[in-house]
């Protein structure tokens, strides 16, 4: 593979529920501690119902999806030890009021801060890492790829049943997400100057408690020299997600492309990105979206072939461009976990069907 061609990486989220309720279960450090004796390192999440998994870095897609398969399966394996089951979706479809904050000084500090907000928590997101050279570029990056964001929400959205009933958006994680002071869409930035003043500016007012609540769905790492993309639910399956990172690769290379040759980013207005998204949220892969650059109102799955198109030399380079059709190909007849979610509550008007059927797809290809 060529030397130019980025790594990449994926951080999932997953919600511990009861086996016979399907409601979320406090029991994070509990799998957390069996499966650091296993060899596995998962990580905490804000409230005590979560954790989350952080692949390696890959050059290759399809090693990427074998570590996410056995990662799922052995989080899996050790939920079980404690009597709960793994489920990968974006919010508990059967939820109490609120939910347990994890007991470390940071979150104990964020519930204080940020009240109901962290108290009603509970959301999983899937979070992509794309290699960059450096901080300036991700911020020239970050602009080039806004205009796609609402795309990759549409394609992974997988939190439409909530509260034991459907809510209408095939992404409610996401009308959830954006009540926090700095979550959602981020700014187009004129510089990386520009982007750490409006961070310490945040910071000041008290909007943010660290960089760690940079929470835009599109960042410069604070850890890694990467670019993260954090915008979509976490995908049903294994498949999704590997499906999802080659996606993102291949937008950050396409950008990174553009870069090179001084090729501008489109410059979006914050109100119709956030109108893009809310469109997103509510119709999901099977819906109607907008293109944002060329001002069209198109379907969803017809806006994700043409990115497909737009992309295709960047894949071919990353060596993704077979598995990326087949794999969009997959989720538009199977559909994602949102329509997964939707046609297994209409079947009897269940809920213990959803659960069954997210149980079901966030094994798929794993054992």
């Amino acid at each position: 593979m060529s030397a130019d061609v980025p790594t990449v990486g994926v951080e999932e989220e997953f919600l511990l529920t009861d086996p016979e309720s399907g409601a979320p279960a406090p029991k994070n450090t509990l799998v957390a501690d069996t499966a650091k004796e296993a060899g596995l390192d998962l990580q905490l999440e804000l409230t005590s119902c979560q954790v989350e998994t952080s692949s390696a870095v890959h050059s290759e897609i399809g090693a990427l999806l074998a570590e996410l398969r056995t990662s799922r399966r052995r989080v899996a394996e050790c939920a079980a030890e404690h009597h709960t089951r793994l489920l990968a979706v974006a919010v508990p479809p059967t939820v109490p009021q609120g939910y347990p904050v994890t007991d470390t000084p940071r979150y104990q500090r964020i519930a204080h801060t940020f009240g109901m907000i962290a108290h009603e928590q509970g959301l999983c997101g899937c979070h992509v890492h794309v290699a960059v050279p450096d901080r300036e570029t991700a911020i020239l990056v970050s602009n080039h790829v806004r205009p796609r964001l609402p795309l990759l929400l549409a394609l992974t959205a997988n939190s439409a049943i909530y509260r034991g009933s459907e809510t209408g958006y095939a992404s409610w994680r996401s009308i959830l997400w954006r009540r926090w002071p700095s979550a959602g869409p981020p700014p187009y930035f004129a510089s990386l100057r520009d982007y750490e003043s409006i961070v310490a500016m945040m910071r000041s007012s008290g909007s943010i408690l660290d960089k760690k609540m940079v929470y835009w769905d599109i960042r410069p790492s604070e850890t890694f020299p990467t670019v993260e993309i954090r915008v979509s639910d976490v995908p049903a399956t294994a498949t999704e997600s590997a499906l999802l990172a080659a996606l993102i690769r291949g937008i950050v290379s396409t950008a990174l492309d553009a870069i090179a040759q001084d090729i501008p980013a489109p410059a979006v207005s914050g109100e119709v990105l956030r109108a893009a998204y809310w469109n997103a949220a509510r119709a999901g892969l099977d819906g109607d979206g907008l293109d944002l650059v060329a001002g069209r109102v198109v379907p969803h799955q017809d806006l994700l072939a043409e990115l497909v198109d737009d992309i295709a030399p960047a894949l071919h380079r990353c060596g993704d461009h077979s598995f990326v059709n087949d794999a969009v190909k997959a989720v538009g007849e199977r559909g994602n976990g949102a329509r997964r979610q939707v046609a297994a509550m209409h079947r009897r008007r269940e809920i213990a069907d959803v659960i069954n059927e997210l149980a079901d797809a966030t094994l798929d290809g794993c054992r």
